[in-house]
């Protein structure tokens, strides 16, 4: 919005031809979030409060997080008004990949609504039903997929990182794969939000890496200096990052240990949504193993705790995800949460490793 006002204005004042460099626009859609965070938090705290939006505590879990229940839930709106004001503003509306990124984070942040005003009415943590819940996402996903496909300058074809020649065309099987990627991301990063600011962490650094992802990508010069593959127009991607990242910042500011407010399906599924669409678009879907390290290892804990209690009766873990298990073996909340975020760093660090090894 922002950009179409004052852009424009670049030939009578040059001052604002500032606003054509994505860099400039990326700066102040990071600051944009944290100031709308920092102005809107305090205020929706109290709200939530006030309403009686508390979280549900799982009886099964670990005994430490009782004292937890009560606490205002479904922050994860302030992170969503935090991503798409911001992004609104700084970035160029008539930009395909932008709508198509906040269709995606704005309906998985519906359903995860939707979710947790169910746990709230109820007063239980089932939400709404499995098969309902995986419906919408994979509908919504399924909208994204075919949206891509059908967009004429984009190419359904899959990156390997290190290998700058292999770039097979996926062809139809493009629209499961990247359902499956963004319906992954999303219910990953929900899995992962157990602790206090255990997945806005992650997430921050994500948001970080896949901004330098996309600038790259969208800047044709650097895409061929680097050898990876040119996506007309995801620079803009990069206004979407940094507001995401500036929202995260924002929101840790109150989520931080112990947190004033929890971010609730609505944040973690509207994260992972925008995270595992903005990797699909920018071709960086395989390097998003690396980028969300600790959500993927979060889901396989899941996965092989539920598979060995199935097949053999017997559990991996104390308790799943992974990050309970820690919690039950002493370690303290604070240690878990920056011990996987310094790890989730290191992750980050090798993904951007594969810009140059090719």
């Amino acid at each position: 919005m922002l950009y179409h006002l004052l852009y424009p204005l670049h030939t009578e004042f040059s001052g604002f031809y500032v606003f054509r460099y994505i860099t400039f626009r990326s700066i102040y859609a990071a600051i944009t979030a944290l100031v709308i965070s920092f102005i809107l938090g305090p205020w929706l705290i109290d709200r939530l409060s006030a309403l009686q939006i508390g979280q549900i505590v799982r009886k099964e879990g670990p005994q430490s997080h009782l004292k937890k229940e009560g606490t205002p839930t479904m922050g994860g709106t302030l992170i969503l008004l935090s991503m798409v004001l911001p992004t609104l503003l700084w970035a160029d509306l008539r930009n395909f990949y932008i709508w198509l990124t906040l269709l995606v984070t704005v309906g998985f942040g519906a359903v995860g609504f939707m979710d947790d005003w169910h746990k709230v009415k109820k007063h239980n943590s089932d939400g709404l039903k499995a098969r309902a819940k995986m419906g919408w996402l994979l509908l919504i996903a399924s909208i994204a997929a075919v949206c891509l496909f059908f967009y004429p300058p984009f190419q359904p074809i899959l990156v390997f990182p290190f290998l700058k020649n292999l770039r097979p065309d996926l062809g139809l099987f493009f629209i499961p794969f990247v359902i499956f990627i963004i319906v992954g991301t999303g219910n990953a990063v929900n899995l992962t939000d157990g602790l206090d600011g255990l997945a806005i962490g992650p997430m921050i650094i994500a948001a970080g890496t896949y901004l330098l992802f996309a600038y790259v990508a969208g800047n044709a010069k650097l895409a061929a200096y680097l050898q990876i593959s040119s996506v007309q127009g995801a620079g803009e991607l990069a206004i979407f990052c940094a507001a995401m990242a500036g929202a995260g910042l924002g929101f840790l500011w109150f989520n931080t240990y112990p947190a004033q407010v929890f971010m609730g399906d609505v944040g973690s599924l509207a994260l992972g949504g925008a995270l595992g669409t903005v990797a699909v678009i920018v071709k960086q879907e395989l390097v998003l193993v690396l980028v969300g390290g600790i959500f993927v290892v979060e889901t396989l804990s899941v996965i092989f705790q539920v598979t060995s209690y199935r097949l053999w009766g017997r559990r991996i873990f104390r308790m799943a995800p992974i990050h309970h298990h820690f919690e039950l073996k002493g370690w303290a909340e604070p240690k878990i949460i920056v011990r996987f975020w310094i790890i989730n760093i290191i992750l980050a660090l090798l993904a951007l490793s594969t810009l140059k090894l090719r």
